[in-house]
C-alpha cells in the first residue's frame, strides 16, 4: 500500500544530538521539510557509511529548510556510545532518534518484526507532515545522500510550482515540463 500522502504517526521519542539527549515529537517536524532515515542498527557496517554521507551534506539539507532524522530501534544511550567510539559517527550533527518501542518503525511501516529492527527506509516528509517520497532498500545496500538531496529539491520545486513537473534526472536549474495536451505523445 502506498505511503504517499500518509500523515506521519504521532510520536514522542528520545534523541541524541550534538552531545545531548533531547525529546523529539511530531510537532517538531511540522512547518519544515524532514527526512526520516531508518537503518537497522548502530555498530554495524553499511549504516555508518550512509550516515556519514548524510552528515557530509547536512548543511545543504538545512539550507533547504529540511531536518534529517536518522532512526534505528537502538536507544539514545546506544547512539551516544556509538558517537563516542566511532570517528565516522562523530561527524553527525543531525538528531539520531531512538525507536526501541518501534513507534516510528511501525508508523512508517519499516519494522522487521521478527528481528526488532528497521528496514533501510528513507522518507521525505513535507511541512504538513505528509510523506511526499520514500524508498525502502535491502539491508545490504547503502543509499546515496546526493540522490536524496536531488529528490528533496525536486519535491520542493513542484510544491512551489504546482503547474510544472520534473523529468528524470532533473537537477535544480534544469528545464521542467508543463503538462498539457500539447505534450501528449511528443516526449
Amino acid at each position: 500500500m502506498s505511503q504517499i500522502g500518509k500523515q506521519v504517526v504521532d510520536f514522542k521519542v528520545q534523541a541524541f544530538e550534538n552531545g545531548n539527549f533531547k525529546e523529539v515529537k511530531k510537532e517538531d517536524v511540522l512547518g519544515k521539510w524532514s527526512v526520516f532515515f531508518f537503518y537497522p542498527a548502530d555498530f554495524t557496517f553499511v549504516c555508518p557509511t550512509e550516515l556519514e554521507d548524510l552528515a557530509n551534506l547536512y548543511g545543504e539539507f538545512k539550507a533547504r529548510n529540511c531536518e534529517i532524522y536518522s532512526v534505528s530501534t537502538d536507544t539514545h544511550f546506544v547512539h551516544k556510545a556509538w558517537h563516542d567510539t566511532s570517528n565516522t559517527i562523530k561527524k553527525i550533527k543531525y538528531p539520531m532518534l531512538a525507536d526501541p518501542t518501534g513507534v516510528l518503525s511501525r508508523g512508517f511501516d519499516v519494522m522487521i518484526e521478527e528481528a526488532g529492527l528497521a528496514e533501510r527506509g528513507t522518507f521525505i516528509v513535507n511541512p504538513e507532515g505528509e510523506i511526499a517520497a520514500y524508498e525502502v532498500v535491502a539491508g545490504n545496500i547503502g543509499r546515496n545522500a546526493d540522490e536524496l538531496l536531488r529528490r528533496l529539491k525536486a519535491l520542493q520545486f513542484v510544491a512551489e510550482n504546482p503547474s510544472e513537473v520534473c523529468p528524470a534526472k532533473w537537477n535544480e536549474g534544469s528545464e521542467t515540463l508543463k503538462p498539457s495536451i500539447d505534450l501528449v505523445g511528443v516526449i
